[in-house]
């Protein structure tokens, strides 16, 4: 059972940056995928990051350019970099990994960007 703990959420005014954690209780290079959704109230669960084993990552289009993952494999994290934050991207962000045909969810975190 993999436990995913997301942290660093909170409020920042339009134009400024946060960045999130996922602490994973295993190796996050043994999963086949880890990434980033969010969730606004009444919407889908959306996809923000995916990254593979290989290491490759793909961003959802509206936040290419302003969003980057970067991964520590001694801590076992998996960090979002979020800058020039909109208001747009405001909503709940849950760290997600898979591991082989198992999924699993962090509790989520809120983001708010609002001035």
């Amino acid at each position: 059972q993999v436990q995913l703990v997301e942290s660093g959420g909170g409020l920042v005014q339009p134009g400024g940056s946060l960045r999130l954690s996922c602490s994973a209780s295993e190796n996050i290079f043994s999963f086949n995928a880890m990434g980033w959704y969010r969730q606004t109230p009444g919407k889908e669960r959306q996809l923000v990051t995916l990254t593979n084993v290989d290491g490759v990552t793909n961003y959802l289009r509206s936040v290419r350019g302003r969003f980057t993952v970067s991964r520590d494999g001694a801590k076992n994290t998996l960090d979002l970099q979020m800058k020039d934050l909109k208001p747009e991207d405001t909503a709940v962000y849950y760290c997600h990994a898979r591991v082989l045909a198992r999924t699993y969810w962090g509790q989520g975190i809120l983001v708010t960007v609002s001035s």
